[in-house]
């Protein structure tokens, strides 16, 4: 059950780590980049989500594997 919802949580953060890449090359993130030097909030946030449910699914893959080497 463990490696399921880790694969999800894989599958999610790439996901969101696609829109938020593709929300950084959109038309309003390059005048919010223009006037502020940034992207806008809400790309930065998916790229952060993205990251963080990557990370949480890998860890949680590479632990349920741990286990059937025994």
């Amino acid at each position: 059950m463990g490696s399921i919802r880790s694969v999800v949580f894989l599958v999610v953060g790439i996901v969101l780590l696609v829109w938020g890449l593709n929300e950084m090359e959109s038309f309003s993130s390059d005048l919010s980049r223009i006037f502020t030097g940034t992207p806008t909030d809400r790309s930065m946030w998916l790229v952060i989500g993205g990251s963080v449910l990557c990370i949480v699914g890998i860890a949680g893959i590479l632990k349920g594997r741990k286990g059937y080497g025994r």
